[in-house]
């Protein structure tokens, strides 16, 4: 349930920030299956990015980025920044906040792997909608300890990139996998680094 994740989460973002010592937590059982659950949560996510990933490798033999680093250059790829989660500069706040400016990024994105992966769209909505909901979990947790949050304007499409080639659609969609999974593989070592505070 999204309201228990939110409420652990926030045990765990409270301490953190206010520099409690977390040594007390560490046998206290809330504390520890907020861990299981948004690790779990996390993980979740990173499994049907996988998924589609691997769809992607052999559906269009798009495997291996090293490959395709020249065809990048031509695609205006959307970065997301996440250096506040970095262990050496981790500042809570602008962490969450980038997490959730990349999680806004990437639902968008995924509108051209639905339109990429037509026979999956069903995986495509389900992971949309595990993004949205860890988004505003976060976001509640943020505005329940007064910290401040940058809140997006609901549901405004922004239409489908158009692509020169069928090869370049294919290309991109590689990427915006391959570039998710990194933002989701440092946002968990943030959780991570959190939870071991």
């Amino acid at each position: 349930p999204a309201g228990g994740l939110a409420l652990l989460l926030g045990v765990l973002l409270w301490r953190a920030l206010h520099g409690a010592p977390l040594t007390e937590l560490s046998g206290d059982q809330d504390f520890q299956l907020f861990l299981q659950r948004n690790l779990e949560f996390t993980r979740k996510i990173r499994g049907d990015v996988a998924v589609l990933q691997r769809v992607v490798c052999d559906t269009f033999q798009l495997c291996k980025e090293e490959e395709l680093l020249l065809v990048r250059q031509d695609l205006d790829m959307a970065q997301v920044p996440l250096e506040q989660c970095h262990r050496r500069t981790f500042q809570a706040e602008t962490c969450f906040n980038q997490i959730r400016a990349g999680l806004r990024v990437y639902h968008g994105s995924l509108a051209t792997i639905q339109a990429l992966l037509r026979g999956h769209a069903g995986l495509v909505e389900t992971l949309q909608l595990d993004m949205a909901n860890l988004s505003s979990n976060i976001q509640q947790q943020m505005e329940d300890l007064g910290l401040a949050t940058v809140t997006y304007p609901t549901e405004n499409q922004d239409p489908l990139p158009t692509f020169s080639t069928d090869f370049h659609h294919q290309v991109s969609g590689f990427f915006i996998l391959a570039n998710f999974q990194r933002f989701l593989e440092t946002a968990y070592r943030a959780l991570r680094h959190l939870a071991s505070l």
